[in-house]
């Protein structure tokens, strides 16, 4: 337990990661009420939308109004998705986000294929000429992202090696452009991971990278979301994606059924008992997922915003 963070950071991203799945057509005021909600516990990332396509994410064609209508709070940072040079400049235009450059490659062939319709190759060729175009806005690149690191729906387990390798060229692409990538995102998106395979995928990252910090974007599907972030902290890892409520999972990997990131408030109970801070007020967080529960208008799979925190229940005993 010695590797514990004595503090974690937690990126939100209910507002995008939830709302896009959602069937239902969620009012804008809704969601700008949810990320206003969000900003006043504490968190100080929240993720509020996606700057895609409207006709294949029609749950993020207000993307501009929801910017828009927010309340900005001192200390939060607020920010969006986009998958190419059109949702960035949609992003830009809005002039109230934190912008910040990422760079992304795929540990499945067949999920590349299927989310964005390209090649390995291709996607390494794209990368140059994202880094380009963010420095011709003025946005530094800092972030790389392996998407579907511990497993595929469509190609099956992913070895541990090529995972390894995918950081390593993301790195030496940042490098040759000019830039320095202080944080490798690894992502479960169809929810393989075991806590196992996190020890076995994270030391492996790690032991190439020890100069790196890591975080995790874990998927629930499968129950293990908690478990593998527990298994995250035990090695290290002090940066988190979380959905308040448990909100959320990705229209092009999910099947019926599917869970979003792990919950919030269940994160932040597990660190709030392990002595972990997050700047987290849990209370408020637990009204938040109360909230979006509401506004989704069906139950969503986060446990704390029923059974209460911990910290409350000792207080009512005195």
């Amino acid at each position: 337990m010695s590797m514990l963070p004595k503090r974690v950071h937690i990126k939100e991203e209910g507002p995008r990661e939830g709302f896009q799945i959602e069937k239902a057509p969620i009012p804008t005021a809704q969601k700008i009420r949810l990320v206003d909600a969000l900003a006043d516990t504490g968190l100080g990332h929240i993720q509020v939308t996606s700057f895609v396509h409207p006709q294949k994410v029609p749950g993020m064609a207000d993307a501009e109004a929801v910017v828009a209508g927010i309340t900005p709070r001192a200390g939060v940072h607020y920010s969006g998705l986009w998958l190419n040079q059109r949702g960035l400049e949609r992003a830009i235009a809005t002039g109230r986000l934190d912008l910040e450059g990422k760079l992304t490659l795929y540990a499945s062939d067949a999920f590349l294929k299927r989310n964005q319709n390209r090649t390995p190759d291709q996607q390494l060729a794209a990368q140059p000429e994202l880094i380009a175009m963010y420095q011709a806005h003025g946005i530094p690149v800092r972030t790389g992202f392996v998407t579907a690191a511990f497993g595929c729906n469509f190609e099956g387990d992913v070895p541990v090696e090529r995972v390894v390798r995918l950081v390593g060229e993301m790195r030496a692409i940042a490098r040759a452009g000019g830039e320095e990538l202080s944080l490798i995102g690894l992502g479960d998106t169809m929810a393989w991971a075991t806590p196992d395979r996190i020890r076995r995928v994270v030391g492996a990252v790690q032991d190439a990278n020890p100069d790196v910090a890591l975080s995790l974007h874990l998927h629930d599907t499968r129950g293990m979301g908690i478990a593998n972030a527990f298994a995250g902290l035990e090695m290290g890892v002090a940066h988190f994606d979380a959905a308040v409520a448990g909100l959320g999972g990705c229209p092009f990997a999910a099947h019926a059924g599917a869970a979003g990131n792990i919950c919030t408030e269940d994160f932040v109970l597990l660190c709030a008992e392990m002595g972990i801070e997050t700047g987290v007020d849990l209370e408020r967080l637990i009204e938040c997922a109360i909230l979006a529960e509401e506004i989704v208008g069906h139950p969503l799979p986060g446990k704390v915003k029923s059974g209460g925190s911990l910290a409350a229940l000792r207080a009512r005993r005195g």
